[in-house]
């Protein structure tokens, strides 16, 4: 019954497709498949986004796409590092408008997720609900893994509208 409706409310909201369609690769398998998701589309569209397009902004005082990527870089280190994890020594303030060859950005980029998926698959239940400081209050480890898959998947959003301003179709959409 809640499954018959829940998919009129999918049909409802022209979800029909979506429905059809076999679930992309992590979708609903928990943190380590959704986290495996966002950063496969965000490899994906950086190798398919020409080199020129690195430096596109969608105006003054926007973030370059290089820039978005590397925010997403310095934004993963960091929070990690909140959690306990080393940040690395190569990592310097300013990457984010220094490092913008596509080269040098999905180097960074594929360090910084694979570090991610890493720390993640190494902490234990236990540890998730470890207290950490942030800023200006406490939260948990559990909250910090949290904040880093939401700020991939909103930077993501970014970069696709970006990729599609550019003329760039993101590789798994298909038009």
């Amino acid at each position: 019954m809640k499954r018959a409706i829940f998919s009129l409310l999918l049909l409802g909201f022209g979800a029909r497709p979506v429905l059809a369609q076999k679930a992309p690769e992590g979708i609903w398998q928990g943190y380590d498949g959704e986290w495996r998701h966002v950063s496969n589309q965000l490899i994906a569209l950086a190798q398919a986004t020409p080199e020129e397009k690195f430096s596109w902004r969608p105006g003054p005082g926007a973030r370059s796409t290089s820039e978005v990527y590397m925010h997403i870089v310095m934004a993963n280190f960091y929070l990690l590092s909140v959690t306990g994890s080393k940040m690395p020594a190569d990592l310097k303030k300013g990457m984010d408008k220094s490092v913008t060859s596509k080269t040098g950005v999905i180097g960074w980029l594929k360090r910084s997720l694979d570090a991610v998926k890493q720390a993640h698959s190494a902490v234990t239940p236990q540890d998730l609900q470890r207290k950490v400081h942030i800023a200006d209050r406490d939260a948990t480890v559990d909250g910090m893994y949290l904040r880093i898959i939401v700020h991939a998947n909103e930077h993501m959003g970014q970069l696709v509208a970006y990729a599609r301003m550019t003329g760039v179709v993101p590789p798994w959409s298909g038009n």
